[in-house]
């Protein structure tokens, strides 16, 4: 995501005018915030990559999204449809930004913090939206080539290069893309078999261009 805003002044702003947010530090595997509880909060990931994941009753594990640096998340963006809990947890050691929803109706003072805050959080909004646009257009794909290739010519103009590592693990990969790991690897044999990739470990080169037109 790029730089909406001058993070470093925001955060500068941050620390001397308010007193209604926190900034807080995650080791890797922490639990960042959850989603049944209502807690009135938003959260700005200031550092590192963290996901919202799901456990059903046997214990398994499905990832639902990815966050990154700047990366806007919190229960009011994601409607609770089960009374099982969701979880964001940090992938990395991260650092989140935590702000109460009512934040610029309860602040005392003219406080600029608030202002850079109120006049770019539409774009951090907007961009949490068009990152779920593409999971759903990314998962309305049918079999597990597509949904595949589809990741992978993204990951591709994301990076402006035929050349590129998929920054997830192949485990969490296929939790992503709502697939069976063997049957994702077998899919990954193939494609390289056909000479449509070039695989190594989780390095990938398009070999055949008309995916990327």
């Amino acid at each position: 995501m790029k730089k909406i805003f001058d993070l470093k002044h925001f955060i500068e702003e941050l620390n001397k005018n308010c007193a209604l947010t926190e900034i807080r530090k995650f080791k890797k595997n922490e639990i960042i915030t959850t989603y049944l509880l209502k807690r009135n909060q938003m959260c700005i990931l200031l550092k590192g990559e963290a996901y919202l994941a799901r456990y059903d009753k046997e214990g398994n594990r499905r990832i639902i999204y990815y966050f990154k640096e700047n990366d806007i998340f919190g229960e009011a963006f994601y409607k609770i449809h089960t009374n099982r809990e969701l979880f964001v947890v940090a992938k990395k050691d991260c650092e989140v930004l935590l702000l109460p929803y009512d934040i610029i109706e309860n602040c005392n003072k003219d406080c600029t913090f608030h202002i850079t805050l109120l006049k770019n959080l539409p774009d951090l909004i907007l961009h949490r939206v068009s990152e779920i646009n593409y999971r759903t257009e990314l998962l309305a794909n049918k079999s597990i080539k597509e949904k595949l290739l589809s990741y992978l010519y993204n990951l591709s103009i994301e990076n402006n290069n035929k050349t590129f590592e998929i920054p997830i693990s192949l485990s969490e990969l296929a939790d992503y893309l709502v697939i069976d790991r063997t049957a994702m690897m077998k899919q990954f044999r193939k494609l390289q078999d056909k000479k449509i990739i070039l695989k190594k470990k989780n390095k990938i080169t398009i070999i055949d261009k008309d995916i990327l037109e």
